[in-house]
């Protein structure tokens, strides 16, 4: 499946720090965070999840949980190309605290990240090969500093019968992505764990189903990814050649 995040973090500090602390969350203290957070919504509970699995659950639905001092909220609606236009409502949810934002979709290699102190937005960076940098706010981080100085270079196999062309950006997007995560919220999803990461599998969020009254039904909207996935081609399947090329396999 490739990394997937749509991750919102409020906190009243260091991220990782408050993380590495938490016990067994609250449900009805979760529960009273998502009726802020997600006003005018239907919200019934379902199925939860885990920090490392849990930040990208399906459409419609939201992975939770809330201990005293940081709030995790898993939700596809967080990933926005410009993370400055989070909806206002939630901005305003974090005075006096820090705000996360962290989204990347492995499919189009397209990473966002953001950080608000007290609702004022200081980073905000958003980029993709097919788009370039769609937004860029604020000074680099320090675990960026070296990514834009040319010292990860992104190293692609072009797909068969494609010329190879230089990478349109200075660096992968999810190799910064990876670091990002760790650096703002204290784990990775699929880069090499260190020893002071977070055990992400071991902190549990409670699932929540979330939807809006004036938005279109389930049924519509599952009607419609049926559709769309009948349409599509059968997939085509590669492997790597000796060589180091890819080749296509027959299905």
């Amino acid at each position: 499946m490739g990394a997937k995040t749509g991750l919102l973090v409020y906190a009243d500090g260091d991220v990782p720090g408050l993380l590495r602390q938490v016990g067994a969350a609250d449900r009805d203290r979760t529960l009273a965070m998502l009726r802020r957070l997600y006003p005018g919504c239907e919200i019934e509970q379902c199925e939860g999840s885990n920090l490392w699995n849990g930040v990208y659950p399906p459409k419609g639905t939201v992975h939770a949980a809330s201990w005293p001092g940081v709030d995790v909220i898993g939700d596809q609606g967080v990933m926005i190309d410009a993370p400055s236009e989070l909806p206002a409502h939630l901005v305003a949810a974090s005075a006096g605290r820090r705000l996360v934002l962290h989204a990347v979709h492995s499919v189009v290699d397209w990473l966002a990240f953001a950080v608000w102190e007290d609702g004022r937005l200081v980073r905000s960076l958003s980029l993709s090969p097919d788009s370039g940098v769609i937004e860029n706010i604020g000074e680099p981080l320090p675990f960026e500093l070296p990514y834009w100085a040319g010292d990860h270079p992104a190293d692609i196999v072009p797909w068969p019968g494609e010329e190879e062309e230089p990478y349109p950006l200075p660096f992968h997007p999810l190799d910064l992505g990876e670091d990002a995560l760790r650096a703002l919220c204290g784990f990775v999803q699929e880069g090499r764990p260190e020893p002071d990461d977070i055990d992400a599998d071991a902190i549990e969020l409670f699932g929540f189903q979330v939807r809006d009254p004036q938005g279109p039904a389930p049924a519509d909207e599952e009607a419609k990814l049926r559709g769309a996935a009948e349409a599509m081609e059968p997939p085509r399947i590669y492997a790597l050649a000796p060589d180091g090329s890819l080749i296509e396999r027959p299905t």
